[in-house]
């Protein structure tokens, strides 16, 4: 027999919605977009330099700007600078590539103990593993309606 009734849990739940603060999604939604925006601007700055001061060719700096995002990220994350920012920013902070640093970094970083094998390399990519298997197979189906569309 349940010592909780179910007129405790109606009660319970009543006073748990009155309670619960109001989500802001307009507001939220609204940070997240210019925080992507700004992230992607920031690449973009990045990428400038590389093709002005780097004389590489606007084809070419896409890779080094992307390793300079993930870099950048990696190192906020270790400083605990990323995760500060990232709960103020919600989604926008999550989206760009800067996230995926992210969750590799903070994976690895929680698991170091553990060893580099075991721990770091074994652990580093349950979070963000499934987003590459997603991102691959989502590309590989993107492009196979591609070939159909333009072979027909």
């Amino acid at each position: 027999m349940s010592l909780v009734t179910k007129e405790d849990r109606l009660r319970y739940q009543e006073l748990v919605k009155r309670e619960r603060p109001a989500r802001r999604i307009v507001r939220n939604t609204v940070r997240a977009f210019i925080v992507g925006g700004l992230i992607c601007e920031l690449g973009q700055v990045i990428q400038t330099l590389f093709i002005r001061y780097g004389h590489f060719k606007p084809t070419e700096a896409g890779n080094p700007t992307v390793a300079v995002l993930i870099f950048l990220a990696a190192c906020f994350t270790a400083f605990g600078v990323y995760d500060r920012f990232a709960q103020w920013a919600g989604a926008g902070s999550a989206v760009p590539v800067t996230g995926f640093s992210n969750t590799m970094t903070s994976a690895a970083m929680e698991h170091r103990s553990e060893g580099l094998v075991a721990g770091i390399g074994g652990n580093m990519f349950k979070v963000s593993g499934p987003v590459i298997v997603y991102g691959v197979v989502s590309a590989f189906f993107i492009a196979l309606i591609r070939y159909i569309i333009e072979h027909l």
